[in-house]
């Protein structure tokens, strides 16, 4: 089994937040989405053969996409591939692209799952990330798609910013139980360097981020998951029981990937790629038959590595045993290392499998790096 991530990155405006690669210039839609195609038949062997399993359309904002762009995209995966009967196919979108018309359109799709990027229930907050929709926007989208027939439905928040009050992130929750949505994703606010948001803070304009209102308020965000019978089954995604992201997962699980599009990333288990983030040398690359890729090499170390982080930031947690299968007496080592954190409560052992408890799950990264070879 295998899985195909396709980048489509296009957004109507930028929100101050994001470091993902997109242009909110749609002039070069229609080749980029030409080049989708052509990546797409290029890469063609890069999966061997394997079944597609789950199909993601992330981006940018995939749902700037028309229906018959889309069949146009999985009309290709389909006539390169073996696609299983019960792929998962998933789309990224905002809650402003979902009218009822763009649902009508989209059930003419196989697409069956949606990512719907909420963020907040709170129109000051939506402005202050500079989203564009809005608060009412968001809570119809969800309820719009529900009544098409869509009910496999994630939808996305943000918490730890300083508009954000605990009163207002539980509201926020609550808005969501109250939608009866199957799947979460909650993440941290994160400033990365080359964004807006940074560079506000740096002048000073808008403040820091708080890590001890973060920690509260994803403290909170576990308590209130386990209260509405979710299952918290990686650091940032919660699910009713059956609905796991099978996309995801697969990722955190270590199958293999393949990405198309400017910036996607493809992983086989021993090598990485990732192509240019610019969408006109993308464009021409792919068109003059070239792949606009650079590959990475893993070493024994590199994979020992991804796999901490990766399989620590799970409910299934990390397995010694795999460990062992990639370098001879690595759990060994490892055990070693997680010692002091298994004697501060932070991660529990059962057998040969290592997590995170629940208070281990505030300093997810810090351990991880820590075991790291």
């Amino acid at each position: 089994m295998a899985g195909i991530y396709l980048h489509i990155p296009f957004c109507k405006q930028a929100c101050h937040y994001c470091d993902f690669h997109f242009s909110t210039s749609l002039k070069y839609k229609d080749e980029l989405l030409q080049a989708l195609v052509k990546e797409l038949q290029l890469q063609k062997h890069y999966l061997q053969g394997q079944t597609i399993e789950t199909i993601y359309f992330g981006g940018g904002t995939p749902s700037v996409l028309s229906a018959e762009e889309i069949n146009l995209l999985l009309d290709t995966i389909t006539g390169l591939h073996t696609v299983s009967a019960d792929a998962e196919i998933t789309l990224e979108a905002n809650p402003d692209d979902l009218d009822k018309a763009k649902l009508q359109a989209l059930r003419q799709t196989p697409v069956n799952r949606f990512s719907i990027g909420i963020q907040s229930f709170f129109d000051d907050d939506l402005q202050w990330m500079n989203r564009v929709h809005r608060a009412q926007e968001a809570e119809a989208s969800v309820m719009r798609a529900q009544d098409s027939g869509f009910e496999n439905i994630t939808v996305d928040l943000i918490y730890g910013y300083p508009l954000l009050t605990d009163t207002k992130w539980k509201h926020n929750l609550n808005k969501v139980f109250e939608l009866n949505v199957p799947h979460v994703s909650a993440y941290s606010m994160t400033v990365e360097p080359q964004t807006a948001l940074a560079s506000f803070i740096r002048s000073k304009k808008q403040p820091a981020m708080n890590e001890q209102q973060s920690a509260g308020q994803f403290t909170y965000l576990m308590d209130a998951m386990q209260t509405q019978d979710f299952e918290h089954y990686e650091i940032s995604n919660f699910c009713k029981p059956g609905h796991y992201s099978r996309h995801n997962s697969n990722y955190w699980r270590g199958v293999s990937y393949l990405g198309i599009g400017p910036s996607a990333h493809s992983y086989n288990g021993q090598v990485r790629q990732w192509n240019v983030a610019n969408n006109p040398k993308y464009i021409q690359s792919i068109f003059a038959g070239e792949l606009p890729a650079e590959i990475e090499e893993l070493t024994e170390e590199n994979r020992l590595n991804e796999y901490i982080m990766t399989s620590l930031r799970t409910s299934w947690g990390l397995d010694l045993d795999v460990l062992n299968s990639v370098a001879a007496g690595a759990a060994t080592l490892l055990a070693k290392t997680a010692l002091p954190y298994l004697e501060k409560g932070w991660i529990a052992q059962n057998q040969n499998k290592i997590t995170l408890t629940q208070t281990g799950k505030l300093y997810a990264d810090h351990i991880a790096a820590e075991l790291f070879f």
